[in-house]
């Protein structure tokens, strides 16, 4: 009897010891990361977002989360090749490509970029800035009067413009179309980029309630990067597919590289596909 009592006890004794080395180790393996996959302001989960990156402290919205409408609009356009993050377009629609370019007017690489357009009978879209569509008006003219569509991409390329109140947000996309209209009366203005690609619901809500288009894209070469002519046109003939939306600059820093891709970039694109500005009235 005092053998199987002892048994018992020397049991009950590795047992505890077997439990309390068992969460010993449990408490010392750290817990799985856990990754979102919800579209953020800053764009993280999206590698097309290299254009420009949001600041990190940008909220995704100010308004909070879509309603059930939102939701189910965005579920079908999921299902679409033409919408990208949030809904926002990445495709013509069509077996065409738009160039767009972004950051202008700029008085010395937007005359450029308009006369090698002329050259090769292309039309693109500028989505410009409204401080330089301010400063520039004659530029903005010009693109109009050529054929060009008007893209508004903020006043001041506030790259944190989705994380501010709605009231502000309306206040700078209205005044950008008014400086584009100052110099353009007659042009209209059906499309909207934010800079960086940092979309949020508040600036997708407010773009939409002025009634332009979240413009986003398919084919990005980083050119702001001032990477050289001959990586940005290899990137951008490589890259771009019958709907592709591309993605180029005009301003924000040194832009001769992008203008002297497009003499690589014009010739062979024009000849595979149908290159033509995205409808001034927008889609």
């Amino acid at each position: 009897m005092g053998a199987a009592r002892a048994a018992g006890i020397i049991t009950l004794v590795v047992t505890a010891v077997l439990g309390s080395a068992y969460l010993l180790g449990r408490s010392l393996v750290p817990e799985p990361t856990r990754n979102g996959s919800a579209v953020t302001a800053t764009g993280a989960d999206h590698p097309e977002y290299a254009d420009q990156s949001a600041p990190t402290d940008a909220e995704p919205t100010a308004t909070g989360s879509p309603n059930g409408a939102q939701r189910s609009d965005e579920q079908e356009q999921e299902q679409d090749p033409n919408f990208g993050p949030m809904g926002t377009r990445v495709s013509t629609g069509t077996a065409g490509v738009a160039l767009t370019f972004d950051d202008g007017p700029h008085p010395d690489y937007t005359p450029q970029v308009l006369a090698i357009l002329r050259d090769y009978n292309v039309t693109a879209t500028f989505c410009v800035v409204g401080r330089n569509a301010k400063a520039y008006p004659w530029l903005i003219e010009q693109i109009a009067a050529e054929g060009h569509t008007l893209c508004n991409h903020s006043w001041d390329h506030d790259v944190a413009l989705g994380s501010r109140s709605t009231d502000r947000i309306r206040a700078d996309l209205m005044r950008t179309s008014e400086a584009i209209r100052a110099a353009a009366p007659d042009a209209p203005i059906a499309w909207y980029r934010q800079p960086g690609g940092a979309w949020t619901y508040s600036v997708i809500s407010v773009s939409r309630d002025l009634g332009m288009t979240p413009l986003h894209w398919t084919v990005d070469p980083s050119d702001w990067r001032s990477p050289g002519a001959n990586r940005i046109a290899s990137f951008v003939l490589d890259g771009v597919r019958p709907g592709s939306i591309v993605l180029l600059h005009d301003a924000g820093g040194d832009r001769q590289g992008t203008v002297n891709a497009l003499y690589q970039i014009l010739p062979e694109l024009a000849d595979r596909l149908d290159v033509q500005a995205l409808p001034p009235r927008g889609l």
